[in-house]
């Protein structure tokens, strides 16, 4: 650890899945902070695999199949790949260049996606998704459970018949909250990153009247403006709204006013 970066003495909980935590936990030290990876989300997979399959198996008859995360580059593209090459007919898409750098380590480029504002909103701005390039055409979104109904909802006012596929599950942190109450009470947890209004929202579902009272006062950075807004809601007072992905959040942990 830089025991003299700019980060020294500070302590950061990393709220990422798993599987995403370690580039912005690696950062943080190589910062002289100290992570600590507290996944506010598990990733799991389906629970009926054989309906993913068929799903996949449908691909190549769509013009467009757009990756929501690398989560779901993780759970898809295996499948989609099984059949051999990525099929000739859909051009991949993703909302965010985390989802771009997943796919194009498997060999799946020439994906469309926004390059400054990562969410559905942005990708639906590109005029690749404008109504006359997906009237009358098939897209497959392939997702986690549940989640925003803005991306599908919206190609399919513009004309686009939308098939989401569910490829993967998410559930809150399966051993509780009580790391996080254990750093508040000894005074050793001096901020958070949260990367998903989901998670934001697990989170605040597991802390009791204690736990909120320390996270209200607790320095929360997200890379946002629909987290923070969420958090503002639900009565967090030190939101700071930094740039997008992992890069941004550091960015923003680092030009942040520590207490001395």
């Amino acid at each position: 650890m830089n025991a003299t970066g700019p980060l020294a003495g500070t302590i950061i909980a990393v709220t990422r899945p798993r599987a995403q935590a370690a580039p912005l936990a690696d950062a943080i030290t190589a910062a002289g902070g100290t992570p600590l990876v507290f996944p506010l989300l598990e990733i799991l997979p389906v629970v009926d695999p054989q309906a993913l399959e068929a799903d996949v198996a449908r691909l190549p008859g769509a013009a467009l199949a757009i990756f929501i995360s690398p989560n779901a580059v993780d759970h898809a593209l295996p499948l989609i790949l099984a059949h051999g090459p990525w099929p000739a007919g859909p051009v991949p898409a993703a909302v965010g260049q985390g989802t771009v750098k997943a796919l194009a380590a498997r060999g799946v480029t020439g994906c469309i996606a926004p390059r400054e504002r990562f969410d559905s909103e942005a990708l639906l701005a590109l005029l690749d998704l404008a109504g006359e390039r997906v009237s009358g055409k098939r897209v497959v979104i392939f997702r986690g459970d549940g989640g925003r109904e803005l991306l599908a909802d919206t190609l399919r006012a513009r004309g686009a018949t939308v098939e989401c596929v569910a490829c993967y599950r998410r559930a809150g942190p399966a051993g509780g909250v009580r790391i996080l109450l254990e750093r508040w009470r000894a005074g050793r947890l001096d901020a958070l990153t949260v990367s998903s209004s989901e998670g934001l929202r697990h989170l605040l579902d597991l802390l009791d009247d204690e736990g909120r009272s320390f996270l209200a006062r607790t320095p929360v950075f997200v890379p946002h403006a629909r987290i923070a807004e969420n958090a503002r809601v639900a009565g967090l007072h030190k939101i700071i709204l930094t740039g997008s992905a992992d890069a941004g959040i550091l960015a923003g942990l680092l030009a942040y006013n520590w207490p001395a």
